[in-house]
């Protein structure tokens, strides 16, 4: 039954020789791996001015210049970002880069702060998304559906992650509607209201609660400007997915991903400044009583309330939801890397039936929706950890190509090392401004969180580094033959159970075959005593004494005492097991085979052997 409900829920198994039909057209892949730069044009201009208001009305005029920064350091970042498509053709993220040109520290710290910037990128697109239909709700006259916020983006986060677990082709698929959806109506919006206002002027947007804009608020320096510009660059969340994911495109990778990246920047740019013009044009800004959105702000003043309204906070809201799906197609290949090379657990580097890296898949929604929670679907108050991760790993990563230009020196090198320093140089600027401005409201926690992931990641290595050399036969002795074999068969009565494991100890040792009952209940061993000169097959049982009621102690020190005696001996213990036939039977039962397989896993030298009954249905 849950073989079947898994089949419905994610198909069929893909196998292994259909991996390269699971490839991505340009056109599909600017879905996969846009949706999130692509999104941040709804939430990212909102998020200036919300910094803005706090100066006045004479600030909400700086918004134009900051966009237009924005714009130039976007243009930066995806000219750099195509030297490393060029030279990682296998994938060439933050994380193998810097590790490769700056070494291991630089590539784990770039690795833990784009893990938490993904995390960050689902939690915040899904509450933005449920913000759009929240705005919606309430233009409508539902304002109740507010209070269902975190109930609903918890149904989105499961939403994605079940389309993503169906495999990266069905994916693109799904999502590509959406996307350019969104990406048409926006484009649409824009030049609509340019040609309107320039026809008939600009329409200021009507608040039904005004927004509180002071009078003489914050003095209008260069802190503010900081503070705005670190908090709209949430527009350049995204950008690095597609150089993480070249190997998901059709051949010649390098160059469908180059083109797709310069596609998904050519349109970003536009939409962002073309929504932050119009917002500057028609006086929108963040209202705190209404809680409408910049994008719904604009849209409703250009159109009204009817279906073209509609269209575009449907299309706003899906391609926020879906924008995670951004996080879900590079989260889990880069665990996929990291497990890899022994830094995280092995599981996260295996592909599961459809060919996708199915644990980073389930772990990236836990984490999440954790933080969907925690939040109560609230973006604003999540924005002020995002962003720093990804810069980090911006700074290094261009940094690395730097170094990997000066060292290789393939042609156009001094052209690529003169690109990707001017980037480094610029996210490093833009990595201080956000970690200063955004330090006390949250971004603290995120400085803290990437060293602790560090040290997980360094000590999840350790483990692997030392297991390996333990298993590895450099070290390795020639095995003593063993001379005497010795089977232990613990026993807890007599029963149909015990009967099949006590003929393998037989068959196993013949000669030096032993059943050993813990005395735990004085009044019952004669009765099993009796019991087993009739069943025991002719395997002869040592009663031990335990006063105190331990089951685990007198077993042990039994063992031990056999092994002792035969230096050159080799001591099986037989654990014969019932196994009920439902899963919830099981509560109704004493694990102490579970218990006793844990105690012995733990001794040197022991081989213990599990002899399942399988209960039958009555």
């Amino acid at each position: 039954m849950a073989s079947s409900f898994k089949r419905l829920l994610i198909g069929k198994p893909i196998a292994t020789e259909h991996q390269h039909h699971e490839r991505l057209s340009r056109v599909t892949a600017l879905a996969v791996f846009s949706s999130d730069a692509l999104s941040s044009v709804a939430y990212a201009t909102e998020a200036i001015l919300a910094v803005l208001i706090l100066g006045g009305s004479a600030a909400l005029g700086l918004s134009l210049g900051i966009g237009i920064g924005i714009g130039v350091l976007l243009v930066v970042v995806a000219f750099s970002y195509r030297q490393t498509i060029r030279a990682y053709p296998k994938g060439g993220g933050g994380y193998i880069v810097a590790r490769e040109n700056l070494g291991d520290l630089p590539g784990l710290i770039a690795a833990g702060a784009l893990l938490i910037d993904y995390v960050l990128t689902v939690a915040v697109s899904i509450s933005a998304g449920v913000a759009a239909i929240t705005s919606l709700g309430g233009t409508w006259g539902f304002s109740e559906i507010k209070n269902y916020a975190v109930e609903i983006g918890l149904f989105f986060i499961a939403l994605v992650t079940v389309a993503n677990l169906r495999g990266v082709k069905e994916s693109g698929v799904i999502f590509a509607v959406p996307t350019y959806a969104f990406i048409t109506s926006i484009l649409v919006m824009i030049a609509y209201a340019l040609v309107r206002d320039a026809m008939v002027g600009p329409t200021p947007v009507v608040h039904p609660i005004a927004p509180e804009i002071p009078v003489a608020g914050e003095t209008i320096g260069l802190w503010l400007v900081m503070r705005a510009f670190a908090a709209g660059c949430t527009a350049l969340t995204g950008i690095e997915a597609i150089s993480d994911g070249v190997p998901a495109f059709k051949t010649p990778e390098s160059k469908n991903a180059s083109a797709t990246l310069s596609w998904m920047v050519g349109l970003l740019v536009t939409m962002f400044l073309g929504i932050t013009y119009l917002a500057h044009l028609h006086g929108a800004v963040p209202n705190e009583f209404t809680h409408e959105t910049v994008v719904s702000q604009i849209a409703r003043t250009v159109f009204g309330t009817g279906p073209i309204y509609f269209i575009i906070q449907a299309a706003t809201a899906l391609i926020l939801v879906l924008a995670a799906n951004t996080a879900y197609a590079d989260f889990p290949r880069l665990a996929s890397f990291l497990s890899r090379d022994r830094f995280l657990p092995r599981q996260f580097s295996s592909r599961g039936d459809r060919l996708v890296f199915s644990n980073g898949i389930l772990a990236l929604g836990f984490f999440s929706a954790l933080l969907v929670v925690v939040f109560q679907a609230n973006e604003i108050a999540m924005l002020p950890l995002y962003a720093i991760g990804v810069f980090i790993s911006f700074t290094l990563s261009q940094s690395g190509m730097v170094k990997r230009h000066l060292t290789v020196k393939e042609e156009g090198w001094r052209r690529g090392a003169l690109i990707n320093g001017i980037g480094a140089t610029l996210t490093a600027v833009v990595l201080v401004v956000l970690s200063v401005t955004k330090f006390t409201h949250g971004a603290w926690v995120v400085m803290v969180l990437i060293p602790l992931l560090v040290i997980l990641f360094q000590v999840i290595h350790r483990h692997y580094i030392g297991v390996a050399e333990q298993l590895s036969l450099t070290t390795a002795a020639k095995p003593i033959p063993v001379r005497r074999l010795t089977a232990i068969c613990l026993v807890s009565g007599i029963h149909k159970g015990v009967l099949p494991a006590l003929e393998l100890a037989k068959s196993l040792a013949p000669d030096n075959v032993t059943a050993v009952y813990v005395n735990l209940d004085p009044e019952h061993i004669e009765r099993v005593k009796t019991r087993w000169a009739e069943w025991g097959c002719e395997v002869p049982l040592v009663v031990l004494e335990s006063p105190y009621r331990s089951l685990i102690t007198p077993l042990m020190n039994y063992i031990d005492e056999i092994e002792g005696r035969y230096r050159d001996g080799h001591v099986m213990v037989i654990l014969p097991e019932f196994i009920p036939l439902r899963w919830w039977e099981h509560l109704l039962h004493n694990q102490t085979g579970l218990i006793l397989r844990t105690a012995l896993m733990f001794r040197k030298g022991k081989t213990v052997i599990s002899v399942p009954y399988k209960l039958e249905r009555k």
